[in-house]
């Protein structure tokens, strides 16, 4: 059966797809073709119902939630940090400032707009937006990815995207980022098989995660390197990464919540509603 795995080019979704890339996952009667596209990219198709599977933002999945469950590996938080709002050094930035997000439904963008309704928003692809500020084409710009940890001397924070989920959550559980999904058309015993394979995946990624960082650098699949890529690493595509865990589930919980209260969902969603159900394995070794 010939799966295709959709996830951004980001060094964490290459990290934690790549050791099925690499042949060293038993992916059992599945053939895996994978896709490298910009996140905003990935959540326009997963709308459509494009790819098998996808990396997609949090903030899209209610849009969603009818043709795709939500997949409990290779997810990204932050915890303490986050997306950075930067502008140019010692500018002041009025309530209507003019600022490029990385996409509609991007969970960053939510809870940017959220914060600052009045501000003008342009949506361009992540890597263009430090230029755009650096330009004067917009007066601030949200940093997503690995530009959050290099860039221009000449920029400097004007919030964390971490703070901003805090105040809104009033709770300090990690900051939902990215995770992926997979078509509901696929029979669920199909269906739990590749999330299996798939958690698997980041598993052994950490496990090997020194050979399969310097493997990843010698086929230029990564746009950062050395320390700066372990750190990034660590940060979204740590052991934290590999299966949902409690307190995710409930700072899910806490997001749609958040977003149904303020008009971005019609409904808030319960998560582990929303997940394949597992225990279905189970029942058919009986």
């Amino acid at each position: 059966m010939k799966i295709t795995v959709a996830h951004s080019p980001d060094a964490d979704d290459i990290f934690m797809y790549y050791a099925i890339a690499f042949g060293w996952v038993d992916t059992k009667d599945y053939e895996f073709e994978n896709i490298a596209l910009d996140i905003e990219t990935l959540n326009q198709e997963a709308i459509k119902g494009s790819f098998e599977v996808s990396a997609i933002s949090f903030g899209v999945y209610p849009f969603i939630r009818n043709d795709y469950a939500l997949l409990r590996c290779a997810i990204s938080f932050g915890d303490g940090y986050g997306p950075k709002l930067i502008k140019k050094k010692k500018k002041r930035l009025k309530e209507n400032f003019k600022v490029a997000l990385s996409g509609k439904f991007t969970t960053n963008a939510m809870l940017f707009r959220m914060k600052y309704p009045k501000a003008r928003i342009v949506y361009k692809n992540f890597l263009e937006i430090e230029k755009a500020v650096l330009d004067g084409e917009v007066d601030a710009g949200v940093l997503i990815h690995e530009s959050i940890l290099n860039f221009d001397d000449s920029l400097e924070v004007e919030a964390n995207l971490w703070d901003i989920w805090v105040e809104l959550s009033k709770k300090e559980l990690p900051l939902p980022l990215g995770g992926m999904a997979i078509r509901r058309s696929i029979p669920l015993n199909r269906a739990i098989e590749i999330e299996n394979i798939l958690t698997t995946g980041v598993e052994v990624a950490n496990k090997r995660a020194e050979e399969l960082i310097k493997l990843l650098e010698e086929k230029n699949l990564v746009r950062i390197k050395d320390k700066m890529l372990q750190k990034y690493l660590q940060m979204y595509a740590s052991t934290q990464s590999i299966s949902l865990n409690e307190i995710q589930i409930e700072a899910l919980n806490t997001l749609y919540q958040i977003g149904y209260k303020n008009g971005v969902y019609k409904m808030p969603l319960k998560v582990e509603d929303y997940l394949i159900p597992k225990e279905y394995e189970e029942l058919r070794k009986k």
